[in-house]
């Protein structure tokens, strides 16, 4: 039985079904994975055993895969092909449509001035992020590190919540992702993807955080 006192980390490791529900009530599952479930549940004005409920119904439409307890290997070719592959793609994508909404639509109070040049930014600093995973960490881990990666997984975890803050200005500029009525199918399919990079981004940011790291340091 799911507890409050567990922290948002431990749930989704743990009962995968409920990375849904914490994106369905913007509870921070990665970056602020640390937080206790019933903390945060108070914080967001929602009663925790509600969430444990959702989670518990989620979990039994959904069987996700658990990846506390696949093979380690196995979790790092999937982060790689599930993830870094699609988001190298998709930051791209994005990034072209945003230039194209702010290129037609500049003098339109809603256009989200700005955002083609945070997509840029964020696309920057993934890159690097995921090059240094690829190149450097990764390899180290398959190869039995162990506790001599602490700090390089320390610095990972630190440009992980880099990213999550430069997504919560991305979702600022662009109106929680709410297209206005006047916004053409290049401004709407912009935001449904902004949305869509937004949950894959946390589910990817936290199987790293709360599964990956821990693991491989042998917590």
């Amino acid at each position: 039985m799911i507890q409050p006192n567990e922290t948002l980390g431990q749930v989704a490791a743990t009962h995968p079904a409920a990375t849904q529900v914490f994106l369905r009530h913007r509870l921070d599952f990665c970056c602020g994975g640390r937080q206790e479930l019933g903390d945060a549940c108070r914080e967001a004005g929602l009663d925790p055993y509600s969430v444990i409920g959702e989670i518990v119904a989620e979990s039994a439409t959904r069987d996700p895969v658990r990846w506390d307890t696949r093979p380690l290997l196995d979790l790092i070719e999937f982060i790689l092909i599930h993830y870094h592959q699609p988001l190298r793609r998709d930051l791209r994508v994005l990034g072209e449509a945003a230039r194209k909404v702010e290129r037609v639509h500049g003098k339109k109070a809603s256009c989200p001035l700005g955002l083609a040049a945070l997509l840029e930014q964020l696309e920057l600093e993934l890159q690097e992020h995921m090059d240094k995973e690829e190149q450097v960490l990764f390899p180290a881990i398959q190869s039995g590190a162990g506790t001599r990666l602490q700090m390089p997984i320390r610095m990972m975890m630190q440009e992980h919540d880099d990213h999550g803050a430069t997504l919560q200005l991305v979702r600022e500029r662009a109106s929680d992702f709410q297209p206005p009525p006047e916004a053409c199918a290049t401004w709407r399919a912009l935001y449904s993807g902004l949305a869509k990079l937004e949950s894959e981004l946390m589910e990817h940011i936290h199987l790293e955080n709360n599964v990956l790291f821990p693991r491989a340091l042998g917590a």
